[in-house]
């Protein structure tokens, strides 16, 4: 069996000797301060990039937040691929600033602009507020590609753990015709199925960041007291069919719960005829790419699926 990565187990040992309450421990609103000062001083250096720009789209409720990206390079009014990013954070906790240096590696490592999306959280707008923001920003984007410098035939998705349910989501919504045609998918351990059991949930349930409780904490707060699990829109391994849908880069880490989801997520696709590149970090840990500070191969591998996400755009 592959060893746990000593700069993921630094980590760890970290936030053991913090002494700080974990997340799942504390209320919604604490958790997301605690998470934005731990995981903010967990991070790299941001990369500079060419521009960023806060904007608007035009969401169900009410403007859904977003943060664009042009980057390093970028030849002016050149219109780029484009890619709408959904951050992780078990759809309660994270935001645009928690995401600004994953989303500037990533925007220069595709060479493409990246917009990220500020969805509602739970548990004050449960499911399906934050499938209904990432749908309308996706719609937006597409829609005001020529304001933006866009080239719309160009459009992908990319998400981390509940980002990547969301891509994974919305990759579907497209499939179907209810989003803009899309090119690409790149799903960083996402959650593709709500209703657990599979063997990484038990091996990996304690000690590795993202624990059993925590997850339940997650969904309890998304879903409510009688969770509709078994909507593809929650648990996107479980849409009634896969094919049809644009090709995928997935990742999955070794120490992480939601390891065989991404496994289960990659199969089915691949069975459906979509082709997947998967990658697989057997020594790491959940969310390590919003730790690249103190676990540099993490941003080397978050530049690698840059690397494909360009290929796939080009």
């Amino acid at each position: 069996m592959t060893s746990l990565d000593p700069d993921a187990r630094k980590v760890l040992d970290l936030m053991a000797a913090s002494g700080q309450p974990t997340l799942d421990q504390l209320p919604p609103v604490q958790a997301r301060m605690a998470a934005s000062a731990g995981l903010g001083a967990l991070q790299g250096v941001p990369e500079p990039v060419a521009e960023v720009r806060d904007l608007q789209a035009d969401g169900p409720a009410g403007p859904v937040p977003l943060r664009l990206y042009r980057p390093a390079g970028a030849v002016p009014d050149q219109a780029l691929p484009a890619t709408v990013f959904f951050h992780g954070g078990g759809f309660v906790i994270g935001d645009i600033a928690l995401y600004d240096v994953l989303c500037r590696t990533l925007c220069n490592a595709a060479h493409c602009v990246v917009v990220s999306v500020d969805y509602r959280l739970a548990p004050e707008a449960p499911f399906p507020a934050a499938v209904e923001d990432c749908l309308a920003a996706t719609r937006w984007v597409a829609a005001q590609a020529g304001t933006l410098g866009i080239d719309a035939s160009r459009l992908a998705v990319a998400g981390d753990s509940a980002g990547g349910n969301l891509a994974a989501v919305v990759s579907l919504m497209s499939r179907d015709g209810d989003a803009p045609p899309l090119k690409y998918q790149l799903l960083i351990y996402p959650v593709a199925d709500a209703r657990g059991g599979r063997p990484s949930h038990e091996e990996n349930a304690e000690g590795y960041f993202l624990t059993a409780d925590l997850m339940g904490y997650f969904l309890g707060n998304y879903l409510g007291d009688t969770p509709p699990v078994d909507d593809w829109r929650v648990s996107p391994l479980l849409a009634p069919s896969h094919g049809g849908l644009p090709p995928a880069s997935i990742l999955v880490c070794g120490f992480d719960p939601l390891r065989d989801d991404g496994i289960a997520y990659a199969d089915i696709l691949r069975k459906a005829g979509v082709p997947v590149r998967f990658t697989a970090l057997d020594d790491q840990i959940h969310g390590c790419f919003s730790m690249d500070g103190l676990i540099p191969s993490a941003r080397t591998a978050l530049q690698q699926l840059g690397a494909e996400l360009r290929e796939a755009l080009s």
